[in-house]
């Protein structure tokens, strides 16, 4: 496994000025009033030309949302799928069975805009928004018949949909790109994600959908998205909070004309597979970059480790550490707690074998303090350590190193600062 980084030429914030999506796909985005701010976008589209084979993640939380539990249902008869609805506005979840009634009714409806007859439902439906608040049904019909009549293909069309799904975001997050596989044929992704607050896994951003015009099977996708979303969606953590609606959907429907990916084995596959993992990576550091409050993006980096799950337990025990989180937000570099947080990760380590360091990439400045060196501090007591420490802690972007000493295996997870603006949000939130 490599080492996956959201820095990119272009500032994560900044929406791209153009795009290359998949063929087949059109997209549409609309404003029916479900958000505090009535005029905002708060519905939108996915439409794929053809039936599209599906990968998809769920919350973890025995509080699934009602499209949750009925995206489930219609997956586990048929993993192919043409649409997908989302709402912002309105979570749709704890709503009983009056949100299970409305999320199979808007289903339906979409269904028949679209001119879908098969049995099985086409249109997955995603929502996110306020807990415990059922849909406004007059104004989510109203929405169904909108989009289904103003689908497009354009830039800023796909940019429309991200923008309809957010709720605290304080940015859309959309990115496309283009690949070529190893049949020589091009084919690209476009995703979208959507997420501030409530993000922590399993799963872990709030909406996230990925479209693809690659030809590969259902089963060859979800094995793909299963070693993905561990690797991105399921490695980051803004608050500790595991949303009641956590979904990515991943929709591939051959529109490229590529040659089939149908084994796992294949090299075709593994490449497909690193391309995916690297997007889904790229878009799960946006979701975090605009967590709740925050000022500084965390890259926790665990290396020698025995196993990827032992690494990913020591990266996931810092990264979940609100005292990690405030000093990186105070600017101290407080490598105790960091230390601290890996020996209580339930991973079994020599303590004289652990080094620590930090760095950060800001501004094309790389610079690096090894602040825990064999079990001992290091770089922490000359002025000229505490200098450097003190600039790398005023960068937005931060890694935080750790080697375990142990093996040869890495895992990563992306976290944020916790700081006040975090708590002046959710106190005010509904």
């Amino acid at each position: 496994m490599r080492f996956y980084s959201t820095l990119r030429p272009l500032h994560p914030k900044q929406l791209p000025s153009s795009g290359t999506y998949p063929l087949g796909f059109r997209v549409a985005a609309t404003n029916v009033g479900l958000k505090k701010n009535a005029t905002a976008l708060d519905m939108a589209l996915v439409v794929s030309d053809t039936k599209a084979a599906v990968g998809a993640v769920f919350t973890k939380n025995a509080f699934a949302a009602a499209p949750v539990i009925v995206a489930r249902e219609i997956l586990a008869n048929d993993s192919s799928a043409q649409a997908v609805l989302i709402n912002a506005g309105c979570a749709n979840a704890c709503t009983g069975e009056v949100g299970l009634r409305d999320t199979r009714t808007s289903i339906a409806a979409m269904d028949q805009a679209l001119g879908y007859t098969s049995k099985n439902p086409s249109t997955l439906m995603l929502s996110t928004g306020v807990i415990g608040v059922p849909l406004k049904m007059d104004k989510i019909l109203k929405g169904v018949d909108v989009l289904s009549k103003n689908l497009k293909t354009s830039h800023e069309a796909w940019v429309d949909v991200a923008k309809g799904i957010m709720t605290t975001d304080t940015f859309p997050k959309l990115r496309s790109k283009e690949f070529v596989g190893k049949d020589g044929k091009t084919y690209r992704m476009a995703g979208w994600a959507k997420g501030a607050g409530m993000i922590h896994p399993n799963m872990a951003t709030m909406l996230g959908g990925i479209f693809t015009d690659v030809s590969i099977t259902s089963d060859c996708l979800k094995a793909s998205l299963s070693h993905a979303v561990e690797r991105s969606f399921n490695a980051i953590t803004v608050d500790g909070d595991t949303s009641t609606n956590d979904s990515l959907i991943v929709l591939a429907n051959g529109a490229a004309n590529t040659k089939l990916i149908d084994n796992v084995a294949s090299p075709s596959f593994q490449q497909f597979q690193e391309n995916l993992t690297d997007f889904a990576a790229e878009l799960a550091g946006l979701v975090v970059r605009d967590g709740e409050g925050a000022t500084k993006f965390l890259d926790i980096q665990v290396e020698n480790a025995r196993t990827f799950e032992e690494a990913k337990a020591v990266a996931t025990s810092i990264a979940k550490s609100p005292l990690v989180k405030t000093a990186m937000f105070g600017q101290d570099a407080n490598w105790g707690r960091i230390v601290c947080a890996v020996g209580y990760s339930g991973v079994d380590i020599d303590p004289t074998k652990v080094n620590l360091h930090m760095e950060t990439r800001d501004n094309d400045v790389h610079e690096v303090v090894h602040l825990f060196k064999d079990g001992a501090p290091f770089e922490v007591f000359q002025t000229a350590d505490k200098e450097k420490a003190k600039r790398i802690l005023a960068g937005e972007d931060i890694v935080i190193r750790v080697n375990l000493g142990l093996g040869d295996v890495k895992a990563q997870m992306y976290t944020c600062d916790l700081t006040y603006d975090y708590v002046k949000i959710n106190v005010d939130y509904t």
